[in-house]
């Protein structure tokens, strides 16, 4: 391979990296406008970011395949050209349907560019520095979905919705530029002749993406009371089936499943999909309490989540320094036990807490997943060979997303079901008879009263606010109880630090 300083590569493959992540998340916000802007309906609307996830969740693990058949440079640039033209056209669609389809486009360029750009970088820093490089490129991947819901709803209140596409064009531009000029195909990684996998092309497409369908509607549609539910589910069980047996026969997979032979990689694997598990939820749950519960809007909710994105931009480097000098493994366990520690303060939020009482355990785990995204990369591909580092990386990218969307789901559901139980339980303890119930009722209303309501009203009004105030309780309480759930998550899966392999650093 030609040299070229390592730091202009990583800047190069930086850029398509950031781009696509924070567009997973920036649009999440911006719906109730595209909702108005488009004519569309709650559930229509939805599909603009399922679609992303749909597309996305298809084309990670086929990445490897789609580099050695393509050569690794010209699809790289390929798809960031693809990402970059199909921001445009989502930015000026003119319906919901359009906006969908180039969606799909966008989701399908923008799943290659991850796992590219960490193979590159694998192959780009020699060994010793190779924490190093998971760092500066963990810094894009764990920060993007912080940054993302901000940056999507200070652009919707100040400018348009439009406009959280039409800035990746500039970004795209650039990137492909310094691509053209600065990445080059290692010898093995030349454009080959090879035969195309038809059944697992179609079995994975088919397989992933109607679990993500299953993942993103399952909530809205009542999960298996639904037969567009059961429908997919048994969809997608079928067709990850026969894709797996398809694959292990085939010489010349689309999807290279035999690297989980590794025990190493397999349990690495495993240990990110929990902690996209984690990381997602978490994500999605913080604002949405500071939302409904506190009355925060957009921007204000995004600057709770801000400082934990700036504690582990401070603490990615640190961590790959430490990777240079100590075993990856125990800076894993200490990354999982402080983001335990981390949900189990958010477990104790309350309905009276202050911008800083969520802001510090924010930090603290943004420092954890600091701690336990940078030495897991590294410890997990570590042991892969380099001609396998694309089919490496699409995989272990793909089990991050598929836990996030897990996590997602599962989240939405217990809040939904967890706040009925405890809505019904406070309901039953409050009694309309005793003297705490009549004393709170008989204050509100003087005080309605005072400001020139009714009597009759003002006793409607009254209850009517004792009652949302149980409904606040009880949706603060199926937060904490979730937040605690995250918390036993990340303790859950220390036991598989024990199957990864000590990586040996070897100094110059």
């Amino acid at each position: 391979m030609k040299q070229v300083n390592k730091w202009l590569i990583t800047v190069t493959v930086m850029l398509p990296t950031i781009m696509e992540i924070i567009d997973t998340s920036v649009a999440n916000v911006a719906l109730p406008s595209m909702q108005g802007s488009l004519n569309a309906g709650t559930d229509e609307v939805t599909w603009v970011l399922t679609s992303y996830l749909v597309s996305n969740a298809v084309v990670l693990p086929m990445t490897g395949w789609l580099a050695r058949f393509f050569g690794r440079k010209r699809f790289l640039i390929t798809c960031i050209i693809l990402f970059t033209f199909s921001s445009l056209l989502c930015g000026s669609a003119p319906n919901l349907a359009t906006l969908i389809f180039f969606r799909v486009l966008q989701g399908a360029a923008g799943g290659a560019l991850i796992p590219i750009s960490q193979a590159i970088m694998m192959e780009t820093f020699p060994p010793h520095q190779r924490g190093m490089a998971m760092a500066i490129f963990g810094i894009g991947a764990m920060t993007g979905p912080i940054v993302g819901p901000a940056l999507g709803g200070w652009i919707t209140d100040n400018m348009n919705w439009r406009w959280i596409f039409y800035i990746n064009i500039p970004i795209g531009l650039i990137a492909v530029v310094m691509a053209l000029a600065y990445i080059h195909d290692p010898a093995y990684l030349k454009r080959t002749k090879m035969k195309i996998d038809y059944w697992g092309l179609i079995l994975l497409s088919t397989g992933f993406g109607a679990l993500q369908v299953v993942l993103d509607k399952g909530q809205q549609e009542d999960w298996f009371n639904s037969p567009f539910i059961l429908a997919f589910s048994a969809i997608s069980i079928f067709s990850l089936i026969m894709m797996i047996r398809t694959e292990l026969r085939n010489p010349e997979p689309i999807v290279n499943l035999r690297l989980f032979k590794n025990i190493s990689y397999a349990a690495g694997t495993c240990i990110m999909f929990v902690v996209g598990f984690c990381l997602y939820s978490s994500i999605m749950l913080i604002p949405l309490f500071l939302q409904t519960l506190m009355g925060y809007n957009a921007t204000k909710a995004g600057m709770v989540l801000a400082p934990g994105g700036l504690a582990t931009l401070i603490a990615m480097p640190i961590v790959g320094a430490m990777l240079q000098k100590y075993d990856g493994r125990k800076i894993v366990f200490f990354g999982l036990s402080i983001g335990a520690c981390a949900m189990f303060i958010m477990r104790g939020f309350t309905l009276d807490a202050s911008y800083f009482d969520f802001v510090w355990p924010r930090i603290v785990l943004g420092v954890g997943l600091a701690m336990t995204f940078v030495p897991l990369t590294t410890i997990t591909l570590a042991t892969i060979p380099r001609e396998e580092m694309g089919n490496a990386t699409g995989m272990y990218n793909l089990m991050r997303n598929i836990g996030g969307s897990f996590g997602i789901a599962i989240a939405t559901t217990l809040l939904a079901r967890d706040s009925q139980f405890f809505q019904t339980e406070l309901t039953a303890r409050i009694n309309s008879y005793g003297a705490k119930f009549n004393l709170t009722l008989e204050n509100l209303k003087a005080a309605l009263i005072s400001r020139g309501v009714d009597s009759f009203t003002a006793e409607k009004q009254a209850t009517a606010m004792i009652y949302n105030n149980v409904r606040r309780h009880a949706a603060m309480l199926s937060y904490n109880h979730i937040f605690w759930y995250v918390g036993i998550a990340f303790i859950a899966i220390i036991p598989l630090l024990f199957l990864l392999k000590k990586v040996r650093i070897d100094h110059p």
